[in-house]
């Protein structure tokens, strides 16, 4: 991380890699200073206290996340100009798979903070919440009009998406996100993969 990059910029990309390799509550103020080289006054410039970093990290994580599955989505109706939506959900266990077999998969950001803040009042649990609720809602209007019981299986979907990426965590099964896409064909009763 380079030093000529802006203060806060710095804070909040060093206490995101922090974060997502040792947890939330794991990662210390003093541990994300020392590695970013940045004073505890500029963490205070502009952050009330870890909660505020730890929801800040998590916007970034939640647009990052957004704009790659949109871009996804965007490339596979370019190159598939007549597939369906249920079609298109499949692309995103692509994706899923892609980052699970990637050298910054550490499990969800979303998961471990709900996991590290369990009340459900806590601002960070509820903006995890929120996250995979955008990320149900998304699949979602891609069923709509196309499949039985949209919201029932938009929710299943989640779950397999959710459930693979346990899975690759907890248990390192790297093909987690393509069984996981293989039962989401079966349950939009798409034929071909």
């Amino acid at each position: 991380m380079s030093r000529k990059q802006p203060r806060k910029e710095r804070l909040i990309e060093t206490a995101a890699e922090l974060f997502n390799r040792h947890g939330f509550r794991a990662t210390g103020i003093d541990t994300i200073l020392a590695e970013s080289g940045v004073s505890k006054a500029t963490l205070y410039k502009y952050f009330s206290g870890k909660e505020d970093l730890i929801i800040e990290v998590l916007k970034r994580r939640s647009a990052a996340f957004e704009a790659a599955n949109i871009e996804r989505l965007r490339q596979y109706r370019s190159d598939h100009p007549s597939a369906t939506g249920k079609e298109a959900v499949l692309t995103l266990f692509d994706l899923l798979h892609e980052w699970i077999n990637s050298e910054r998969f550490f499990g969800c950001n979303f998961i471990h903070a709900a996991g590290e803040f369990g009340d459900c009042q806590n601002s960070i649990r509820q903006f995890a919440a929120q996250h995979k609720e955008r990320n149900r809602i998304r699949i979602l209007d891609l069923l709509e009009g196309e499949v039985k019981d949209a919201n029932v299986r938009a929710e299943m979907l989640v779950l397999l998406m959710d459930g693979a990426i346990v899975s690759a965590h907890v248990r390192g099964l790297k093909n987690a996100a393509m069984i996981s896409k293989k039962a989401a064909a079966e349950l939009l009763c798409i034929e071909k993969l």
